[in-house]
């Protein structure tokens, strides 16, 4: 289906394929991955032809249909179901063509096309798209321009679905659905009739609905069988593996220089010499795959830890109008440890919810009851237009720190993730995934009780997301999180609250049962799972509950190893401070017994840091197992 033959291509002096090469079969479901900036979009701009690569070439079948999603949402006056249906240009035509036909013929090849390609059963599939992307039977009928530019890009997306092109290119498709719709989507992918092409950073689409990854990395596109996971596990057999071959090309580098060297000067070994001398020449090295560590996320602990609960609601009610709540009868208590996720389809409430418990929102009418002195943290995706555009990371961080010198303001802005090439960026300048970490530390700034998380990580690489659940699992205090990204949710929290009907309950099911749910609608499997869904519902809860007893049980641990930590830091600067004072060699004939009494403290500093440090590695070592046993 497409050949992507030797293809280079540069921007601004900057690389991105070079030489890249790679063949989807027809057919073929692929995900596409690689960091932020790697050059995955430009690709597919490639492909449809919208620039054109220096060298190499792309080969597509004749002919072929290529769909993407449009980059402007549609803001017509149009219907949604109409302008999904004339997605579908030639059955459009075709419909067209057949109010105004006369000839019998032409009638007779109008209506067997129409039948050839399901033209009659054409706004039944439609609008099973549109509901499958969120929107009723009502919300179909109504004109594309009375939808926010977030649901106008489910419209464009449901619209070349509908079209079925040959060659499916989608570049985040989730990045504005919700996990209801994503949780459609992987199913809808899995079983799409043609080739597809998907750009995504998120783990669980790429490990159900695609069969093939490729990976864009150093200008080099490479193919791998199977799903996400099957994908990283290879890359790391093949890293291992190449690291293992450059240690040993090492070797022999270092072998044969050491000939050359001891008998390039004696004639009975000069030519041996000589041919080793060659053997270095012709020695290339081997390029090992580039390291994609991230810089990780770290979130500041509560400053101060509060009796539980930390939020009470008692009949609460919520809304924007007066006497028109979107969520009422609230009776929910958030307690200082608790992991929460909330499901439920965008427009349901989730977002009011946060609000609501972020205090960005006041009860309409029921009691809610806060700890004193409680520090919320609040992230939402929209907060970003709110950075200042022309200043900096250090500039954020500066106002928050008025009375601290510069260097501590870099030194926090470095703890944020931010490497010293990029602290003076203004925030325009800055990636998605940049400003979403500087969004992320101004709100985690004060060391909060309550994190809430509302989409954190629609500007985050797959990487990113990784390091964003292990500060989450890091993090000591409550957490209340929103997001379309199934992993994200599994690996991070403890309960889960279902947004709905205009209440919030308990969902007692784990995220597989809420994709039957989704996908198959509530009483699919019924008949099946009636007899075990009780049980099913309580392993759920039980699973739930182990993780955060195995959290509290860890707690303790993860302080004495951050403690150590500390106090190691604390030892080796007194260590550097003793060393700078002992090197003064004036200091030994001014004032010997000083000298010996600083080579003793030296010598004690030393002691305790060997011995803390045996500590912290043993501390770690369980720290880990008890993790891995988890």
């Amino acid at each position: 289906m497409l050949h992507v033959n030797e293809v280079t291509y540069r921007i601004a002096g900057r690389t991105l394929l070079e030489g890249a090469s790679i063949a989807l079969p027809d057919g073929v479901k692929a995900g596409f991955v690689g960091r932020n900036g790697a050059g995955k979009t430009t690709l597919f701009k490639l492909v449809t032809g919208d620039i054109a690569p220096e060298s190499g070439s792309i080969g597509l079948p004749r002919g072929v249909r290529i769909g993407q999603v449009a980059q402007e949402a549609p803001g017509t006056e149009q219907a949604l179901i109409d302008f999904v249906l004339a997605a579908d240009i030639e059955r459009a035509a075709l419909m067209k063509e057949a109010e105004h036909a006369t000839d019998p013929h032409r009638i007779a090849e109008i209506q067997i096309r129409l039948a050839d390609i399901g033209a009659h059963a054409a706004e039944a599939r439609a609008g099973t798209i549109l509901s499958g992307l969120g929107f009723d039977k009502a919300a179909q009928q109504r004109p594309c321009s009375a939808f926010s530019g977030g649901w106008r890009m489910r419209v464009a997306l449901a619209a070349v679905l509908f079209a079925e092109p040959d060659l499916l290119l989608l570049d985040e498709p989730t990045n504005y659905l919700d996990l209801e719709g994503t949780m459609w989507l992987e199913n809808y992918v899995a079983r799409y009739p043609h080739t597809v092409f998907l750009i995504s950073h998120d783990r669980d689409l790429l490990n159900r609905a695609v069969d093939m990854i490729v990976h864009l990395d150093a200008g080099k596109l490479v193919a791998y069988r199977g799903g996400y996971d099957s994908f990283d596990r290879q890359r790391r057999e093949k890293q291992a593996l190449l690291q293992k071959q450059v240690k040993k090309q090492e070797e022999q580098r270092k072998h044969l220089q050491a000939f050359v060297d001891r008998f390039k000067a004696k004639a009975s070994k000069a030519r041996q010499a000589q041919s080793r001398m060659k053997a270095l020449e012709r020695m290339q090295p081997i390029a090992t795959l580039m390291n994609e560590d991230v810089t990780p996320f770290s979130f500041p602990p509560p400053a101060r830890i509060l009796a539980p609960p930390i939020i009470a609601l008692d009949d609460v009610s919520v809304g924007y109008e007066a006497g028109k709540p979107i969520l009422k009868r609230l009776d929910l208590r958030i307690d200082t440890e608790d992991r929460i996720g909330l499901l439920g389809a965008n427009g349901n409430g989730k977002s009011t919810l946060a609000k609501l418990l972020a205090g960005r929102m006041p009860a309409m009418s029921g009691t809610m009851r806060r700890a004193d002195r409680l520090e919320i943290a609040f992230f939402a995706q929209h907060q970003l237009d709110d950075l200042r555009p022309a200043d900096s990371a250090v500039q954020h961080i500066r106002t928050l720190m008025p009375e601290a010198t510069e260097t501590q303001v870099r030194a926090r802005v470095g703890g944020m993730g931010f490497p010293t090439a990029k602290m003076d960026t203004p925030a325009r300048e800055l990636s998605g995934g940049e400003r979403a970490r500087l969004l992320l530390g101004l709100a985690t700034f004060r060391g909060a009780n309550l994190l809430i998380l509302d989409e954190p990580t629609n500007h985050l690489d797959i990487d990113s997301r990784e390091a964003l659940v292990q500060a989450l699992n890091d993090y000591p205090g409550a957490v209340i999180l929103i997001s379309h990204d199934r992993h994200l949710i599994e690996a991070s929290v403890d309960r889960l609250l279902l947004v709905g009907n205009g209440g919030v309950a308990p969902f007692d099911g784990d995220m597989d049962d809420y994709r039957r749910l989704i996908v198959q609608g509530p009483d699919a499997g019924n008949g099946d799972r009636r007899e075990s869904e009780q049980d099913k519902g309580s392993s759920a809860q039980e699973r739930r509950k182990e993780s955060a007893q195995r959290r509290a049980e860890l707690a303790p641990l993860r302080k004495k190893i951050k403690d150590a930590e500390s106090l190691m830091e604390k030892l080796q600067k007194e260590i550097q401070k003793l060393d700078t004072a002992l090197a003064d060699t004036a200091l030994y004939v001014r004032d010997p017994a000083k000298a010996t009494s600083l080579a003793r403290d030296r010598a004690e500093a030393a002691r305790k840091l060997a011995a803390c440090e045996e500590n912290w590695l043993e501390m770690s070592a369980d720290f880990e197992a008890a993790v891995s046993d988890a």
